[in-house]
Protein backbone atom coordinates (compact mmCIF):
# COMPACT_ATOMS: atom_id res chain seq x y z
CA UNK A 1 0.00 0.00 0.00
CA UNK A 2 1.45 3.54 -0.88
CA UNK A 3 0.82 6.85 0.01
CA UNK A 4 -1.40 7.48 -3.20
CA UNK A 5 -3.82 5.24 -1.71
CA UNK A 6 -4.96 7.81 0.74
CA UNK A 7 -5.29 10.41 -2.28
CA UNK A 8 -6.87 8.77 -5.38
CA UNK A 9 -9.16 6.45 -3.01
CA UNK A 10 -10.49 8.67 -0.06
CA UNK A 11 -10.52 11.58 -2.65
CA UNK A 12 -12.36 9.52 -5.31
CA UNK A 13 -14.63 7.76 -2.72
CA UNK A 14 -15.15 10.98 0.16
CA UNK A 15 -18.48 11.09 1.67
CA UNK A 16 -20.15 13.87 0.48
CA UNK A 17 -21.60 15.87 2.84
CA UNK A 18 -20.36 20.22 2.60
CA UNK A 19 -19.99 23.21 5.49
CA UNK A 20 -23.24 24.38 3.82
CA UNK A 21 -25.37 20.93 4.04
CA UNK A 22 -28.17 21.72 6.60
CA UNK A 23 -28.62 25.57 5.01
CA UNK A 24 -29.06 23.71 1.70
CA UNK A 25 -31.70 21.31 2.82
CA UNK A 26 -33.04 23.37 5.07
CA UNK A 27 -32.59 21.31 8.15
CA UNK A 28 -32.02 23.15 11.40
CA UNK A 29 -29.20 22.87 13.73
CA UNK A 30 -28.70 23.48 17.36
CA UNK A 31 -25.32 24.60 18.57
CA UNK A 32 -23.00 22.28 19.68
CA UNK A 33 -20.05 22.46 21.79
CA UNK A 34 -16.64 21.48 21.32
CA UNK A 35 -16.12 18.78 23.86
CA UNK A 36 -19.74 17.34 22.60
CA UNK A 37 -18.04 17.55 19.68
CA UNK A 38 -14.82 15.56 20.21
CA UNK A 39 -16.72 13.54 22.52
CA UNK A 40 -18.77 12.01 19.41
CA UNK A 41 -15.99 11.53 17.19
CA UNK A 42 -13.84 10.19 20.19
CA UNK A 43 -16.43 7.62 20.08
CA UNK A 44 -16.36 7.39 16.35
CA UNK A 45 -12.69 6.99 15.91
CA UNK A 46 -12.81 4.08 18.75
CA UNK A 47 -15.33 2.45 17.11
CA UNK A 48 -13.26 2.64 13.89
CA UNK A 49 -9.97 1.72 15.55
CA UNK A 50 -11.67 -1.65 16.63
CA UNK A 51 -13.35 -3.13 13.94
CA UNK A 52 -9.63 -2.03 11.76
CA UNK A 53 -8.05 -4.39 14.54
CA UNK A 54 -10.32 -6.61 15.10
CA UNK A 55 -9.46 -9.54 12.63
CA UNK A 56 -12.82 -9.80 11.36
CA UNK A 57 -13.85 -11.13 7.67
CA UNK A 58 -14.61 -8.52 5.70
CA UNK A 59 -18.38 -9.16 5.36
CA UNK A 60 -18.51 -9.20 9.13
CA UNK A 61 -16.20 -5.65 9.09
CA UNK A 62 -18.41 -4.07 6.33
CA UNK A 63 -21.67 -5.10 8.54
CA UNK A 64 -19.91 -3.52 11.72
CA UNK A 65 -18.87 0.12 9.44
CA UNK A 66 -22.34 0.35 8.39
CA UNK A 67 -23.52 0.05 11.64
CA UNK A 68 -21.22 2.97 13.04
CA UNK A 69 -22.23 4.82 10.04
CA UNK A 70 -26.00 5.07 11.04
CA UNK A 71 -25.38 5.80 14.55
CA UNK A 72 -22.70 8.55 13.80
CA UNK A 73 -23.79 9.95 10.75
CA UNK A 74 -26.54 12.11 9.50
CA UNK A 75 -27.61 9.97 7.15
CA UNK A 76 -31.00 11.14 5.93
CA UNK A 77 -29.18 14.84 5.84
CA UNK A 78 -26.18 13.66 3.55
CA UNK A 79 -28.41 11.02 1.75
CA UNK A 80 -31.18 13.79 -0.11
CA UNK A 81 -27.93 15.92 -0.35
CA UNK A 82 -26.41 13.35 -3.07
CA UNK A 83 -29.23 13.00 -4.45
CA UNK A 84 -29.19 16.52 -5.37
CA UNK A 85 -31.79 17.80 -7.22
CA UNK A 86 -33.28 14.00 -8.17
CA UNK A 87 -34.76 14.44 -4.48
CA UNK A 88 -37.64 16.69 -5.86
CA UNK A 89 -39.23 14.03 -7.91
CA UNK A 90 -39.12 11.49 -5.78
CA UNK A 91 -41.86 10.16 -3.28
CA UNK A 92 -41.31 9.75 0.11
CA UNK A 93 -40.80 5.96 -0.47
CA UNK A 94 -38.48 6.16 -2.72
CA UNK A 95 -36.33 8.85 -0.26
CA UNK A 96 -36.44 6.63 2.73
CA UNK A 97 -35.52 3.55 0.26
CA UNK A 98 -32.48 5.58 -0.90
CA UNK A 99 -31.09 6.95 2.17
CA UNK A 100 -30.85 2.87 3.24
CA UNK A 101 -29.41 1.39 -0.13
CA UNK A 102 -26.64 4.82 0.37
CA UNK A 103 -25.81 4.00 3.89
CA UNK A 104 -25.35 0.68 2.66
CA UNK A 105 -23.28 1.68 -0.72
CA UNK A 106 -21.21 4.18 1.23
CA UNK A 107 -20.37 2.01 4.40
CA UNK A 108 -19.07 -0.73 2.14
CA UNK A 109 -16.95 1.41 0.36
CA UNK A 110 -15.86 3.23 3.19
CA UNK A 111 -15.15 -0.23 5.13
CA UNK A 112 -12.98 -1.49 2.05
CA UNK A 113 -11.08 1.94 2.69
CA UNK A 114 -10.39 1.33 6.30
CA UNK A 115 -10.15 -2.25 6.31
CA UNK A 116 -6.62 -1.59 4.47
CA UNK A 117 -5.82 0.61 7.65
CA UNK A 118 -4.83 -2.73 9.74
CA UNK A 119 -1.88 -1.99 11.35
CA UNK A 120 -2.47 1.69 11.66
CA UNK A 121 -5.46 4.06 13.10
CA UNK A 122 -7.50 7.31 13.51
CA UNK A 123 -6.29 9.88 15.89
CA UNK A 124 -8.39 12.69 17.27
CA UNK A 125 -5.88 16.04 17.30
CA UNK A 126 -7.90 18.78 17.33
CA UNK A 127 -11.28 20.92 17.46
CA UNK A 128 -12.36 24.61 16.51
CA UNK A 129 -15.75 26.09 16.07
CA UNK A 130 -16.89 27.01 12.48
CA UNK A 131 -20.01 29.13 11.22
CA UNK A 132 -21.92 25.81 11.39
CA UNK A 133 -21.10 22.92 13.72
CA UNK A 134 -18.00 22.04 14.91
CA UNK A 135 -14.58 20.35 13.30
CA UNK A 136 -12.84 17.93 14.66
CA UNK A 137 -9.42 17.29 13.54
CA UNK A 138 -7.94 13.69 13.06
CA UNK A 139 -5.38 12.01 11.63
CA UNK A 140 -4.98 8.78 9.97
CA UNK A 141 -1.90 7.19 10.87
CA UNK A 142 -1.07 3.96 8.87
CA UNK A 143 1.81 1.70 8.78
CA UNK A 144 4.54 2.89 6.46
CA UNK A 145 2.67 6.18 5.40
CA UNK A 146 2.77 9.65 5.89
CA UNK A 147 0.00 10.69 8.03
CA UNK A 148 -2.89 12.37 6.71
CA UNK A 149 -5.74 14.75 7.91
CA UNK A 150 -9.36 13.17 7.98
CA UNK A 151 -11.51 16.68 9.62
CA UNK A 152 -15.41 15.87 10.64
CA UNK A 153 -17.80 18.49 10.64
CA UNK A 154 -20.67 18.10 13.76
CA UNK A 155 -23.59 19.82 14.64
CA UNK A 156 -26.46 18.72 16.35
CA UNK A 157 -29.34 18.86 13.61
CA UNK A 158 -31.58 15.71 15.03
CA UNK A 159 -31.06 16.18 18.70
CA UNK A 160 -27.94 15.19 19.44
CA UNK A 161 -24.63 15.32 18.06
CA UNK A 162 -23.36 13.61 14.09
CA UNK A 163 -20.74 14.38 11.44
CA UNK A 164 -22.52 15.85 8.69
CA UNK A 165 -19.15 16.58 6.65
CA UNK A 166 -15.50 14.91 5.81
CA UNK A 167 -12.82 16.93 4.76
CA UNK A 168 -9.30 14.87 3.49
CA UNK A 169 -6.36 17.30 3.81
CA UNK A 170 -8.50 20.46 2.99
CA UNK A 171 -10.46 18.97 0.18
CA UNK A 172 -14.32 18.97 0.69
CA UNK A 173 -15.76 15.76 -0.68
CA UNK A 174 -19.57 16.99 -1.12
CA UNK A 175 -19.33 17.78 -5.04
CA UNK A 176 -17.29 14.92 -5.71
CA UNK A 177 -20.03 12.01 -4.08
CA UNK A 178 -22.58 14.23 -5.34
CA UNK A 179 -21.46 14.37 -8.95
CA UNK A 180 -20.82 9.88 -8.37
CA UNK A 181 -23.82 9.61 -7.51
CA UNK A 182 -25.72 11.45 -10.17
CA UNK A 183 -23.56 10.03 -12.86
CA UNK A 184 -24.71 6.58 -11.57
CA UNK A 185 -28.00 7.46 -11.74
CA UNK A 186 -27.85 8.91 -15.01
CA UNK A 187 -26.06 5.56 -16.62
CA UNK A 188 -29.31 3.87 -15.48
CA UNK A 189 -31.42 6.57 -17.31
CA UNK A 190 -32.46 8.22 -14.87
CA UNK A 191 -34.02 5.44 -13.32
CA UNK A 192 -34.27 6.21 -9.11
CA UNK A 193 -35.98 2.74 -8.50
CA UNK A 194 -33.06 0.94 -10.58
CA UNK A 195 -30.53 3.03 -8.57
CA UNK A 196 -31.72 1.84 -5.44
CA UNK A 197 -31.63 -1.58 -5.78
CA UNK A 198 -28.43 -2.09 -7.42
CA UNK A 199 -26.91 0.66 -5.04
CA UNK A 200 -26.04 -1.59 -2.26
CA UNK A 201 -24.31 -3.70 -4.47
CA UNK A 202 -22.08 -1.23 -6.24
Amino acid sequence: MTHSFTRRHFMGTGLALGASLGTTLGTPALAITQSAARSHVDGLVAEVNAVISSGASEAQMLRRFEQIFDRYADVPTIAAYVLGVERRNATPAQLTAFTNAYKTYVARKYGRRFREFIGGQIEVRGVRDLPRGVEVQTMAVLVGQSPFEVDFHVEDSRGRPLFFNIVIEGINMLLSERAEVLAMLDARGGDLNRLIAELPQT
